[in-house]
């Protein structure tokens, strides 16, 4: 008996390697079994490029004719940046398809064009597995919202930083390597001016393989000093996000300097975080991560933008500091936010707590 789950975790593992180059596609993998052998394997490498199914059909030339295709994410069925997958899915006399989920993109109906067209097709083999894979692709194909994540660095005790400030380093190297390698992966970085101020972050990957996110500033009166590094680093892949009390003159100076100035609406003094993630999604930025500090955290998570929260916490105690969050309003124990389908892991001396809002 063919075991699909097997051949669909292969698919998966080929679908990660577009980690941080796809969006705002997804990522994909795809392989093509024929008795019992991989004939075929392929992966979405960049959007724009070809897609996995294309790349596995390639690879296998001739030796395709009477397989099966193992795809993560419905084939599309429509001419886009590339032709339609399924009209090459069955010009190569592929005889079954197995898919991992159904891709919520409305104009794609690959699963009921390919059965039409006579091939056998199943979906849904290790549906959870791929949708946890494009969670940020999901959230905009649904909403045009990106997918938000708060990180967060603090002590055994729930502390950022000491009661001086100092905050370098909480947590070992390889919690801040990962971090690096995270940053790869989603489409943008934001913090507030707050942090930019005190900490001049450079917000790149410097310690992993992958490109630099897109970094987004939060600066509702435009604050932010010529010479900090967010600004000195690819200036044309920055965003500050301000509001109609930046000077007028500052905007134009950042903007020759190559830097994208958003003047976004207000909303009880501060920016506007709902607006501001539509005007992010139009720009097709489907996944942030947020690395502020304890306002911006408590201030995104009031705000009912943030999907999911990843938490380092060090095996250390600090004592009276700065905390991880600020004021969510929460006065009674009842009333507290629960953190959904939690998981855990181990990284260097630390744990790594991630969960969904």
């Amino acid at each position: 008996m063919i075991s699909h789950k097997k051949y669909m975790e292969l698919a998966l593992q080929l679908a990660e390697k577009g980690k941080g180059t796809t969006s705002p596609n997804p990522m994909v993998g795809s392989l093509i079994v024929k008795r019992g052998r991989i004939v075929g394997k392929g992966w979405h490498k960049k959007c724009g490029e070809a897609h996995a199914e294309v790349c596995a059909l390639q690879q296998a030339g001739k030796k395709a004719k009477d397989g099966i295709l193992y795809v993560t994410l419905e084939p599309c069925s429509h001419w886009g940046r590339t032709p339609p997958c399924t009209e090459q899915i069955v010009q190569a006399g592929i005889r079954e398809v197995v898919i991992g989920m159904e891709d919520p993109n409305p104009i794609i109906s690959g699963y009921e064009e390919l059965k039409f067209r006579g091939l056998k097709v199943r979906i849904g083999i290790l549906e959870e597995e791929c949708k946890k894979l494009n969670e940020p692709y999901i959230k905009w194909m649904k909403s045009k919202k990106p997918f938000v994540v708060v990180k967060a660095a603090m002590s055994l005790d729930g502390r950022i930083a000491t009661r001086t400030g100092d905050s370098k380093y909480i947590t070992s190297k390889e919690a801040r390597k990962l971090v690096h390698e995270l940053r790869a992966e989603y489409d943008a970085v934001m913090v507030g001016i707050n942090t930019v101020i005190k900490d001049d972050p450079q917000l790149t990957v410097r310690l992993a393989k992958g490109r630099n996110p897109v970094k987004i500033i939060l600066d509702s009166s435009l604050k932010i000093p010529f010479n900090a590094n967010v600004i000195k680093s690819e200036p044309n892949r920055l965003i500050i996000a301000t509001t109609k009390k930046a000077p007028k003159a500052k905007i134009k100076k950042l903007q020759q300097n190559g830097v994208h100035v958003l003047v976004v609406n207000m909303k009880n003094g501060k920016i506007d975080l709902v607006g501001l993630m539509g005007e992010l999604g139009k720009r097709e930025i489907c996944s942030i991560m947020i690395e502020g500090g304890a306002e911006l955290n408590a201030e995104a998570i009031k705000s009912g933008i943030v999907d999911k929260i990843l938490i380092f916490i060090s095996p250390k105690l600090i004592g009276e500091g700065l905390a991880a969050l600020g004021d969510l309003g929460i006065n009674k124990i009842d009333k507290s936010i629960k953190i959904k389908k939690l998981d855990y892991r181990k990284i260097g001396k630390d744990i790594l707590i991630e969960g969904y809002l």
